[in-house]
C-alpha cells in the first residue's frame, strides 16, 4: 500500500497482533512504545515500563519493523494525571482510559506520528472502524468480553478518520493463537490490568500521593453519624467494600449514596433501601463529544453504556445545548456518579459521550 502507520506498542499481546495483521496488509509499520509514566520522581505507580519496552522491541525485532521510544512524559502527566487529581479532589470519579485515549494515543501520539509523515496510527483496542475519511464509522470490537469501544467515547471524527484498529474483528482466543503461531516473543504474556499507563496500582494509594486526607463524617441517609471517612476523594458512588461500616445482623451491606463535598459528608444506606441518591432513571451529561461528523441535535432514542463492563440500556437522549443533554433510562441506573462517562450507541456503532454531572 505504501502508507505509513506508526503503531502504539504497549508491550502486550494485542498490540503484537495489531503489528502482525498491520505488516500483512501491506503497511510500512513503525512500532512506538510511549513512554508516559516512571517512577523518576518516587511516585507510588509501579508502572513496568522497562519489561514493556523490552518486549515492544523483541516484537519488532521479530517482525523486521522499526521500533521506537517517544517520551510523552510532561504531556502525560499535565493531560492525565492532572485532570485525575483534580477530578478525585472536587469530589468527582474520574475516568483516566477514555482521557487517555483522546488526549494521548488519538492526541499528542497522533500530533507526533502527523510530523514524521505517517498517514495513520494504530492500536491494539477490540474497536471495528468501518469506512474511510470523515464517513467513517466506529462500531463495538467482535469479542463481547473484550469490546473496548466504551473507551474511545470521547474521540473526534478527525482523530477515528486516522485512526486503525487492527484486532477489532478478533475473539481474544483468536488472537492468541495467532500470536503463537506467529512465534511472537510475548504470545502469552498476561493481560495487564490497572490505570492508563501507570500500570497495576489501587487508585487510592495512587492519589493518597497527590491528595492529602481530610477526615469526616459517615452518615446515614437520616443524618445519623456511623463513623468517619478518611477523604472523599477514596470513595465513589454504589461503591459496597472498603466504606469501614460494619453490616448490620441481618447481613446487609452498606453501599455509598452521595459525597456531599460541601458539608465534607459520606451518604451511606443499606441497597436493600433503593435509595433514590443511588438509582437514578434522569441524568444530565456534558462535555458532549461526537465520533461522527455534526453529532446529533435532535432528540432520539439510542442505548447507552454506561460503565465499561455494563452492557448496552435503552436511553432516550434530548440536548439541551451548549454541548449538554438530558438522558431517561428506560430503567433505573445504579450508581452513576459525576465525572464518569456515558457512552452512546446506535446498535453497536460508537456515536461518541458525554460526562455525568
Amino acid at each position: 500500500m505504501g502508507q505509513r502507520v506508526l503503531l502504539g506498542l504497549s508491550g502486550g499481546v494485542d498490540s503484537a497482533v495489531a503489528a502482525l495483521r498491520l505488516k500483512e496488509q501491506g503497511y510500512e509499520v513503525v512500532g512506538a512504545y510511549m513512554k508516559n509514566w516512571i517512577n523518576e520522581e518516587n511516585v507510588f505507580g509501579n508502572c513496568p515500563w522497562e519489561q514493556d519496552i523490552v518486549d515492544a522491541r523483541a516484537v519488532c525485532q521479530h517482525l523486521g519493523i522499526q521500533f521506537e521510544v517517544i517520551n510523552f512524559m510532561r504531556d502525560y502527566r499535565e493531560r492525565i494525571v492532572n485532570y485525575l487529581v483534580e477530578g478525585y479532589a472536587r469530589g468527582l470519579t474520574p475516568n483516566p482510559d477514555v482521557m487517555c485515549n483522546r488526549e494521548m494515543k488519538f492526541g499528542v501520539f497522533l500530533e507526533w506520528a502527523r510530523e514524521h509523515g505517517f498517514d495513520y496510527v494504530a492500536t491494539g483496542h477490540y474497536a471495528r472502524k468501518i469506512g474511510t475519511g470523515p464517513e467513517a464509522r466506529l462500531l463495538e470490537g467482535v469479542d463481547p468480553n473484550k469490546d473496548q469501544s466504551y473507551f474511545l467515547a470521547l474521540l473526534q471524527p478527525d482523530q477515528l478518520a486516522a485512526a486503525l484498529f487492527p484486532v477489532g474483528d478478533l475473539q481474544k482466543p483468536q488472537l492468541r493463537a495467532i500470536a503463537q503461531a506467529a512465534k511472537l516473543p510475548n504470545a502469552d504474556k498476561k493481560d495487564s490490568q490497572g490505570i492508563c499507563f501507570i500500570g497495576e496500582v489501587k487508585i487510592n494509594d495512587f492519589l493518597e500521593k497527590f491528595i492529602p486526607d481530610q477526615p469526616g463524617p459517615i452518615v446515614n441517609l437520616e443524618g445519623k453519624v456511623l463513623g468517619e471517612h478518611r477523604g472523599l476523594h477514596r470513595y465513589t458512588l454504589g461503591q459496597r467494600k472498603g466504606i469501614g461500616v460494619p453490616s448490620n445482623a441481618d447481613n446487609e451491606f452498606y453501599v455509598v449514596v452521595a459525597k456531599r463535598v460541601d458539608t465534607n459528608e459520606l451518604v451511606i444506606a443499606f441497597e436493600s433501601q433503593k435509595p433514590d441518591e443511588l438509582w437514578q432513571q434522569d441524568i444530565h451529561v456534558h462535555q458532549l463529544s461526537w465520533v461522527i461528523p455534526a453529532g446529533l441535535t435532535e432528540a432520539e432514542d439510542l442505548e447507552a453504556r454506561v460503565r465499561y463492563r455494563d452492557p448496552r440500556v435503552k436511553v432516550h437522549f434530548a440536548p439541551k445545548g451548549n454541548g449538554t443533554a438530558q438522558l431517561h433510562f428506560a430503567e433505573p441506573q445504579r450508581g452513576l456518579a459525576s465525572g464518569q462517562v456515558c457512552a452512546l450507541y446506535r446498535g453497536e456503532q460508537l456515536l461518541g459521550g458525554g460526562i455525568y454531572f
